[in-house]
């Protein structure tokens, strides 16, 4: 839930009244704010001892709005065996590989798997005990070591040949079946670990023998041919990783990040990191489509140019608004209030009634400073009954006097102090798109021009610079005094002719004051859009 870019006191206090509305009726909503709040709203925050919503940089889609594979990868120490039938299982072509504590060691590939049992000859163990158990189905006959490194060899000689030819040693792993002659020679050499094949038999003295001498003995019911083939497929995963540093995605990165990276780095699967670089899953490219936009509820604008960025890539639930119609538009049909009142609070009040729910002190409060702010305190050409109604109400259940309290609000949002000439333009800034051109108006409320006026070169300047960077079609700035109820107007220095234009008056110079021109929205706005219409 969130109002427009640069937010003003309507939009916020819009955004904070419609969350708790939304919540109320059992719809987990959330406040959010698109820019930094002016003084004006700051003063209403403070007065009502309301917290500021969050800020909201943008409604992109993200990572973590994908249904990728959470939670799919294994750990270093996991065996090969297990990441295979893992991938096998849930139709994965690779996985990530973790350290115990999460944190991200590499990526295994089937076509690792492929390189390192087709292109290579695995001669070497390098595993746990528990590990060989699991994978051989095997059962433990002597235990001493857990942790096993060793040449992995196979009794394939005739015994007498073997025993002559083949020099065996302690950090070897011998597979046998039932040739207890090279039982008992492989004991005595203390090889690091004895593998039984077939569910052969072994004499309890070899048992002894073998605890003398320290030698692991595992029995498996497999042939020796199977134990052959799986006992490399139980060494540790990290034996075989190829891609210790794999490109990798944090889960608040941008979907569109992935798809312009992707034709260069040709992979099908992403590593999902957090920002401490614990892995959360694994992307496959085709998860891609499987997506979850972010639902948004906009409040007091239905303009795309206004309104958070990424707001195409996000699912749009709800409108509610007292602007013209603008350039947002849904693939689906929304709930969509839209009236010609003053303040999107003002609509809002009306929804409570509706929906037959209390209006708390604080929020009441917020939603009379919207009102308040936007109809200058229902002295604006935009006021109407409704708005009248509503602040009657709202101003009981707030339990201010709103004449009193609206100047006090109008005068917080007034003050010079502190502010830069880019802060004075940002204040309440909006821009608005007709015929695929772009402008901006900026307002601010003073009661004191003469500030402004001091410096109004500098203030041509900054709009200058605005037009340029953003490339607007126009910036204009209106120093609104609501007791004199006019506005002096300052533009960017290119634009003079279509204002002389709009106007009808020859020479327009800056600072120029407009007796009754006070609202944006209708004294504005329709001026400038049927400029660029025409």
């Amino acid at each position: 839930m969130f109002g427009h870019r640069k937010p003003d006191t309507d939009a916020l206090a819009a955004s904070i009244s419609m969350a708790y509305l939304k919540n109320q009726l059992g719809e987990a909503c959330e406040a959010r704010s698109l820019g930094d709040i002016n003084k004006e709203t700051a003063y209403a925050l403070k007065y009502f001892n309301v917290t500021e919503p969050k800020y909201l940089n943008d409604v992109k889609l993200q990572i973590r709005d994908i249904e990728y594979h959470k939670g799919f990868m294994v750990k270093h120490t996991d065996t090969i065996f297990n990441a295979y039938q893992i991938m096998l299982k849930e139709g994965l072509t690779g996985l990530p590989v973790v350290k115990d504590d999460g944190t991200l060691v590499g990526i295994i590939t089937v076509k690792d798997l492929s390189y390192t049992f087709i292109s290579e000859t695995v001669r070497r163990l390098h595993s746990s005990y528990d590990n060989l158990l699991k994978v051989l189905k095997g059962e433990a006959l002597v235990r001493y070591d857990n942790e096993l490194e060793a040449d992995i060899l196979v009794a394939a000689y005739r015994s007498r040949t073997f025993i002559e030819k083949v020099k065996l040693h302690p950090e070897m792993a011998l597979i046998v079946g039932d040739r207890h002659s090279i039982i008992e020679y492989a004991i005595e050499s203390k090889v690091k670990l004895l593998i039984i094949s077939g569910d052969c038999e072994i004499k309890p003295h070899y048992l002894r023998l073998a605890e003398e001498n320290k030698v692991n003995i595992i029995r498996s019911s497999y042939d020796t041919f199977h134990i052959t083939k799986l006992i490399s497929l139980a060494n540790y995963i990290f034996t075989m990783i190829r891609i210790y540093d794999p490109i990798k995605f944090e889960d608040m990165s941008y979907v569109s990040e992935v798809m312009e990276l992707n034709p260069k780095n040709r992979h099908t699967n992403y590593p999902i990191v957090d920002k401490n670089n614990k892995c959360l899953g694994l992307l496959k490219t085709t998860d891609l489509a499987d997506k979850k936009p972010k639902k948004v509820i906009l409040v007091d604008h239905n303009e795309m140019a206004q309104s958070a960025t990424g707001i195409e890539e996000a699912e749009i639930v709800e409108i509610i608004d007292h602007h013209n119609l603008g350039s947002i538009t849904t693939t689906v049909p929304v709930d969509f209030r839209n009236m010609a009142v003053g303040s999107t609070n003002t609509i809002i009040y009306y929804l409570y009634q509706e929906k037959n729910i209390a209006i708390p002190k604080e929020i009441a409060g917020m939603m009379l400073s919207g009102i308040l702010s936007d109809t200058l305190i229902l002295s604006s050409p935009t006021a109407t009954t409704r708005d009248k109604v509503a602040v009657d109400a709202l101003s009981q259940i707030a339990e201010v006097d709103y004449h009193k309290y609206g100047m006090d609000l109008l005068k917080a949002g007034t003050s010079l102090k502190g502010m830069t000439k880019e802060d004075v333009l940002y204040n309440d800034f909006k821009v608005y798109t007709v015929n695929d051109k772009t402008f901006a108006v900026g307002q601010f409320f003073t009661m004191n021009f003469k500030d402004i006026e001091r410096e109004l070169d500098e203030y041509v300047k900054v709009l200058d610079d605005v037009y340029e960077r953003e490339n607007y079609e126009l910036v204009v700035l209106y120093v609104t005094d609501f007791i004199k109820k006019g506005s002096y107007i300052i533009y960017n220095s290119a634009s003079r002719p279509g204002l002389e234009a709009v106007y009808g008056i020859d020479n327009l110079d800056e600072g120029h004051f407009f007796e009754g021109c006070v609202s944006r929205k209708r004294h504005v706005v329709p001026l400038l859009m049927e400029l660029f219409d025409n």
